[in-house]
């Protein structure tokens, strides 16, 4: 069985990479860079730019493969995607690469490799995420479309372009909406890191009594999934005959200043908060809907927020010691 990971180097890119090595596959993986934090498991890992279509027809050009796993896009946290200083390069970067995937795709007429495509929860609309405390994210929610960033726009329209080459050129799909993956092994400082990773480093770096800065009045809503029970979920699709789109995420639905809160008791450390109202804080809700996914694939997620959060408090603790050990 071969795979190829796009956006091997990337944090749930890798995580499949290290899955599907365990279950036996060889696996290729594409990526600008290496994985930051760990070597790649990858049989063969290709360092290019997939905004260059010649990286992908020379990597389907070489070699075979059962299942493509599209995660490589131009993303980040709340303070990138929903800041707008960088709509342009988002839509265009992530945009450019899928067209070149398919394209390719089509062009060696890979009608029997199955391509999953990792969508977001940011293509909702925002009307039905004002409520922070009733939000609707159901799959069928999703149009009359209105994301609330270009981010959630691409991926709208993302999701359109993988269902569209699935009937025109019959390239088996398999679609998923990721509602805030989070885990050891991902980004935790720099700009790009997501609410979980970005309070696990603020409150590993306070001493108890400091205070922390939040981003908004801490009430919006929202809801996190651990990284081991997304790449369950993934792997579950793609063997399905489900197209998708789906939803992958948990309903353990808290506020942020739940977060910090829980974050807190973790580290053990009493932590107040100081609000900057004026960031970026996307909807004021969203929580996963998993009605469909625990009909089509019997999955739904297990681990509690307090118990992915443990692991991911103690992962980013060490780097953190480990950074202010080296010379």
């Amino acid at each position: 069985m071969d795979a190829l990971v796009l956006g091997g180097g990337g944090f749930i890119g890798n995580h499949m990479v290290n899955r599907l090595k365990g279950e036996g596959f060889t696996v290729w993986a594409v990526d600008l860079k290496n994985p930051e934090f760990s070597n790649s498991a990858a049989d063969k890992f290709i360092i290019g730019d997939l905004r260059d279509p010649a990286i992908i027809n020379e990597v389907l050009r070489e070699k075979s493969f059962s299942q493509i796993y599209q995660f490589a896009a131009d993303m980040g946290g709340a303070g990138f995607v929903f800041s707008g200083e960088h709509d342009a390069e988002i839509m265009h970067n992530s945009s450019l690469i899928n067209l070149n995937v398919l394209d390719a795709m089509a062009k060696f007429n890979l009608v029997q490799t199955k391509i999953f495509y990792s969508s977001s929860a940011c293509m909702y609309p925002e009307h039905n995420q004002l409520d922070p405390n009733n939000p609707n994210c159901s799959e069928e929610s999703a149009y009359p479309a209105n994301p609330d960033s270009e981010y959630g726009w691409e991926k709208l329209f993302s999701e359109r372009l993988f269902l569209s080459y699935n009937r025109n050129y019959g390239i088996p799909v398999a679609i998923a909406r990721f509602h805030n993956i989070y885990g050891p092994l991902g980004t935790w400082d720099g700009g790009r890191e997501k609410a979980p990773a970005a309070i696990c480093r603020k409150v590993a770096l306070a001493h108890t009594e400091d205070e922390i800065e939040v981003w908004g009045d801490g009430q919006q809503t929202r809801s996190f999934l651990y990284i081991d029970e997304c790449i369950e979920a993934v792997r579950r699709l793609i063997e399905s005959s489900f197209p998708g789109p789906i939803n992958i995420g948990s309903e353990e639905m808290v506020t942020i200043n739940e977060l910090v809160d829980t974050v807190s008791r973790i580290a053990n450390k009493k932590i107040t908060r100081k609000h900057l109202m004026e960031a970026p804080v996307g909807v004021r809700g969203r929580n996963s809907d998993n009605s469909l996914i625990r009909s089509v694939l019997a999955w739904d997620f297990e681990m509690t927020l307090e118990q992915g959060l443990e692991k991911t408090y103690t992962w980013i603790l060490d780097q953190i010691n480990a950074d202010s050990n080296r010379p």
